[in-house]
């Protein structure tokens, strides 16, 4: 690429180039009727510079060599008045050799009838419920990376995502959400008829006690969980003391049935990929096995600074999962709630931390909340907040069903698709929402 060299030749010491360019399609439904459709042509660069240490980065969206080559004028003169980042070790070195994974593209997802999976998923809810609203992404794009370090990579991929929440009141919802790359390995069907089911049981919600409570959560509300812990395993986290993992490499921050793992090679994952942000092939990494935490997650900077080897995580700026995958355990979801006492949390949201450091954190349970007596519902609850910390509620996760569902959670923060299981976790603090 001729703008590797104009940057070269303009002092960069390194660069990465990476174009993103596609179609996004979105679909958006409420009162059980599509209100919008959006379509996005989408062509963007991202382009990450190091001139003597100076790291800058900027995303352009155009597509001319002349608007690349301004931008990299640009950065080299924005790079010239920051300081050092001492942190900063330079990007792999390739050439690499890609292998091939499987289910990234397929073209029925590009070609496929967003209106039809919308309303089957609507009609679905509405056997269970009166009123729907949600959201259906697809896309079909193409991401290409080229560096100054003999990396050159391209691979094209589709994805389709499904959000929807039922209603019979305000306070009687439910909600559910599915991911793929495939259009076959999706059910929109499914989907519905399960925020419809959890909308269905809720009836007239009341105030909880205070207290400590086992709780099972649903893959949905899991996935929130566990996604954010496989964030904090990023080196990049740890560093900047906003990861409760810091300094436990080799120590026990969970169960012994815990083994938390990312991997970015794994067929129909959501963000699985051949290669990372500096073009390294990606591999699959075990965060936590058995409750010890064996790494965190590296960029070629990171592991110099940790002297250890790139876990293929890259960002170059910030090393980050791919997928997060929950080992599956031996409970079916029925034995799971069999004879089982305390509170099912079928969703949350507004998850925020006190102390990033230590864990501490809180988080609102949403939608479907029931309190179970010997495996029956006694009633549904509403108003309440799960107040904890998430090395406990990891050391305290006891049981794990064997049918992982994937999930991109549907909120608006850092969203890693997450390959989870339903989770009982004992003794969680749960306190009131609201007065």
């Amino acid at each position: 690429m001729d703008s590797i060299k104009f940057a070269l030749k303009n002092g960069a010491d390194d660069i990465a180039i990476e174009k993103n360019s596609g179609e996004i399609k979105q679909v958006r439904f409420a009162n059980n009727s599509i209100q919008i459709f959006n379509v996005w042509n989408i062509s963007s660069y991202d382009i990450f510079l190091s001139y003597k240490k100076r790291t800058v980065n900027t995303t352009v969206c155009g597509s001319t060599e002349n608007e690349i080559t301004n931008a990299i004028k640009k950065l080299i003169k924005y790079a010239k008045i920051t300081r050092p980042n001492n942190d900063y070790f330079g990007i792999a070195e390739g050439p690499f050799k890609y292998r091939k994974i499987t289910k990234l593209f397929d073209k029925k997802v590009a070609d496929a009838n967003l209106s039809d999976i919308t309303e089957s998923m609507i009609n679905s809810a509405l056997e269970n419920s009166k009123n729907t609203a949600g959201v259906v992404y697809t896309e079909n794009t193409e991401r290409e990376l080229e560096t100054s370090s003999n990396v050159s990579g391209s691979e094209k991929s589709t994805a389709i995502k499904l959000s929807i929440r039922a209603f019979n009141s305000d306070e009687e919802t439910g909600h559910s959400a599915s991911c793929s790359r495939i259009l076959s390995e999706v059910n929109p069907v499914k989907t519905g008829k399960k925020a419809g089911e959890i909308a269905k049981m809720v009836r007239e919600p009341q105030k909880l006690e205070p207290g400590k409570y086992d709780v099972i959560f649903d893959p949905l509300s899991a996935s929130n969980l566990l996604s954010t812990a496989g964030a904090m395993a990023s080196a990049f986290f740890v560093d900047s003391g906003m990861s409760f993992l810091r300094e436990k490499i080799g120590k026990k921050v969970a169960s012994n049935n815990v083994t938390l793992i990312d991997d970015a090679t794994i067929p129909n994952g959501y963000q699985s990929t051949s290669f990372d942000g500096e073009g390294v092939p990606t591999r699959k990494t075990k965060i936590i096995e058995n409750g010890i935490l064996k790494t965190y997650l590296h960029n070629t900077s990171t592991a110099k600074k940790y002297n250890t080897k790139t876990t293929a995580n890259a960002g170059v700026i910030a090393p980050y999962p791919r997928n997060i995958i929950l080992n599956s355990g031996k409970y079916s979801k029925e034995k799971l709630f069999e004879n089982f006492s305390g509170l099912y949390i079928t969703n949350v949201w507004y998850t925020r931390f006190q102390n990033y450091l230590t864990g501490d954190f809180s988080t609102i349970p949403r939608d479907g909340i029931f309190l179970f007596k010997n495996g029956e519902i006694v009633k549904s609850v509403k108003d309440i907040r799960v107040s904890d910390n998430l090395q406990r509620m990891l050391e305290n996760t006891s049981k794990i069903s064997n049918k992982p569902e994937w999930i991109i959670w549907w909120g608006l923060d850092f969203q890693v698709p997450t390959l989870t299981p339903y989770i009982l976790v004992k003794n969680v603090n749960i306190t009131q929402s609201r007065m």
